[in-house]
């Protein structure tokens, strides 16, 4: 088994429209939190997709309010981050609506030293543990988390995904199904779309596992395991062309 990497640093971008609110935080990380690296900041929405995509860092500190483009804006022009974020701000009441976003932490202006380097000391131990929680996963397997650690499940054993808000129900055929914190866009984007294909906004299918195809009364699938899928009208032509290579190559 591969050591453990632990990091001691991680690299950051500071997100703020407000000069004095990007100098001040720069201050403190400075000065308290030695542990994390400023690779930029930005005083608005694009300046930091730029950021992101040059220095690839660690975190993102936000604040909420900007012009033309906020803080929500930004992180929704990602379906997958490789960062997480961290909001900053001296608004109270979007705590519920940054958490539904996916942010790591909430940290109100202005800033408790104490409470910013508790959240530095969390966002240094996420980094760690999502560095060494899993081993990298073959081109056929698919890591999923679970309440032990983790599964891998290879491609072929995958019936469908089934999107449940922001979660996704993954149909095993040994029947052990999982229920993964993912939106069904990140697992479209993994799997292959040689055996893959996403028939309708909430379902995700394998290809091997269909067992029969209607057109009447609108369309849809019959899955080995029993569940039928409708295909919405504008995916019907790419199924029926994938069906057809997916017989022809068999």
């Amino acid at each position: 088994m591969p050591d453990l990497i632990e990091y001691k640093t991680i690299t950051a971008i500071v997100v703020d429209d407000e000069l004095h609110g990007r100098e001040n935080l720069k201050q403190i990380i400075e000065n308290y939190c030695h542990e994390i690296q400023i690779v930029g900041t930005a005083d608005n929405v694009v300046t930091a997709k730029e950021l992101v995509g040059t220095f690839n860092p660690d975190v993102v500190f936000l604040d909420i309010n900007m012009p033309v483009l906020d803080g929500f804006d930004f992180l929704e022009e990602y379906d997958k981050r490789s960062f997480m974020a961290v909001f900053v701000t001296a608004h109270e009441e979007f705590g519920i609506k940054a958490l539904k976003a996916g942010a790591v932490d909430y940290i109100l202006k202005p800033i408790n030293i104490k409470e910013f380097k508790q959240s530095a000391k969390k966002l240094l131990q996420l980094k760690n543990k999502n560095t060494n929680q899993a081993p990298e996963p073959g081109n056929d397997k698919l890591v999923l988390p679970a309440s032990h650690g983790f599964d891998i499940i290879l491609f072929d054993d995958i019936i469908r995904l089934e999107a449940e808000g922001c979660y996704t129900k993954v149909v095993i055929k040994d029947g052990k199904n999982k229920l993964v914190s993912r939106i069904l866009k990140d697992f479209e984007d993994t799997l292959p779309k040689e055996k893959f294909i996403r028939i309708h906004k909430s379902h995700l299918i394998n290809m091997k596992y269909v067992k029969d195809y209607s057109n009447i009364n609108g369309s849809y699938v019959t899955m080995t395991d029993g569940s039928r899928i409708d295909i919405s009208r504008r995916k019907v032509a790419e199924f029926i062309t994938k069906i057809k290579t997916t017989l022809s190559a068999v």
